[in-house]
């Protein structure tokens, strides 16, 4: 079994070391080649080969921005994960480097960079698990996945518990070892038959879509905004897991590339067609309806499934609002957000769509989706926008 390999990119020595450590304590990662700026990264690209790519916005000699250019003009597919403190200063950058094929982001936490970057440690494995997974298997390595990358965080996070209990702080926590058997049954996920969901009504015209996405989505959301049918009707609102201060500006920039018109929601405003709304990061999206009339409700309720955005409260809106007159997505994430209530938009007699295995960065939150019943037909990435169109067009309110 092929480990993961990263290329660290950032001018900080300080830095480089805490990732690679993050890194190489993780079982079934290691690091490839380390640089200190963009430059240098092309040229350890060449010699290493790596699965996937840390990279800081500022350095010298060539930038994060400045070696995304030149990654596109070579034509390099080894995805990026942008890990910077310029993301927490201008959202306008970390889109700039979205546009540029960056695959996501994460933001360096505030304050000391020792004691803070630990914060995200997590969410880098897990993005480094996602994107680098996907990769490395279409090169023809088998690879770690990303679920086996989040049963080894359980592990070690209970062997640390119990050894806080017992007071030993001394006993440094090991990496989890799994025998082969074990990654292996990681590698072939069990695919249950779904459950039957009957709807309780027929499924009429399409009056909303919604559409639920987390890792993987940025890109993903590109592709199929960019390739909608510009003769679409019908208003889009989406969860797209993503902190706060960036959905704003992560609406505008799909608002260059999208024949409709992309914002971040409201509270409170009208819902008017072809329009995509995007839920901002910390705030449920909801739907409320006066009059005949439709409007966005934002929330700060609690988190669900670990989300706010999250797609199971968008949806469960949804399917009472619009019963049988709406059409749910589900599509690229890790864990389960959405799969519940986009079961329960289909037994409300909704159409439904699920991205299929192949072209998910993580089949997790699109995979549950359908074991639960709520997916009625299981599409690529590439056809996704094509599907929707369609639907929208054959089911349009007359």
């Amino acid at each position: 079994m092929d480990d993961i390999s990263v290329l660290i990119c950032d001018d900080s020595a300080l830095m480089r070391n805490l990732i690679s450590r993050i890194i190489d304590g993780t079982e079934g990662m290691r690091v490839a080649a380390k640089a200190s700026n963009g430059q240098m990264a092309l040229e350890k690209i060449e010699e290493t080969n790596p699965d996937i790519i840390v990279l800081d916005i500022e350095m010298p000699v060539m930038n994060g921005i400045e070696f995304l250019r030149a990654r596109k003009e070579k034509r390099l597919k080894v995805p990026v994960v942008v890990l910077s403190s310029v993301a927490t200063k201008g959202a306008a950058v970390t889109m700039e480097a979205l546009e540029l094929g960056a695959a996501d982001f994460i933001t360096k936490p505030a304050g000391s960079v020792s004691a803070d970057i630990s914060e995200v440690a997590d969410q880098l494995i897990d993005m480094l698990a996602s994107y680098g997974s996907q990769y490395a298997r279409r090169q023809g390595k088998i690879p770690y996945i990303p679920e086996f990358f989040q049963k080894q965080r359980k592990l070690l996070k209970a062997e640390s518990f119990v050894a806080n209990k017992k007071a030993d702080d001394n006993a440094p926590v090991q990496k989890p070892k799994l025998d082969a058997a074990q990654i292996l049954s990681f590698n072939t996920v069990e695919k249950k038959e779904p459950v039957v969901v009957t709807p309780i009504r027929e499924s009429g015209n399409i009056e909303v879509i919604a559409i639920g996405i987390s890792t993987g989505g940025p890109n993903a959301l590109r592709d199929v905004f960019k390739m909608i049918d510009p003769r679409l009707k019908q208003p889009i609102l989406v969860v797209q897991h993503m902190p706060k201060g960036f959905t704003k500006a992560f609406a505008e920039s799909l608002d260059k590339i999208c024949p409709l018109s992309v914002k971040e929601a409201e509270d409170g405003e009208k819902i008017v067609n072809s329009t995509v709304y995007i839920a901002p990061g910390d705030n449920h999206i909801t739907v409320t309806e006066t009059g005949g009339e439709r409007f966005i409700k934002l929330t700060h309720d609690p988190q669900r499934n670990g989300h706010r955005p999250s797609a199971d409260v968008m949806f469960e809106s949804v399917a009472k609002v619009y019963k049988n007159h709406a059409l749910g997505v589900i599509m690229t994430g890790m864990g389960r957000d959405g799969a519940a209530e986009l079961a329960e938009m289909r037994k409300q007699g909704a159409w439904t769509l699920g991205q299929d295995e192949e072209s998910s960065i993580v089949y997790g939150m699109p995979r549950v989706g359908w074991e639960m019943g709520g997916v009625q037909k299981q599409v690529s990435l590439m056809k996704m926008a094509d599907e929707i169109s369609a639907l929208a067009r054959d089911h349009l309110t007359a």
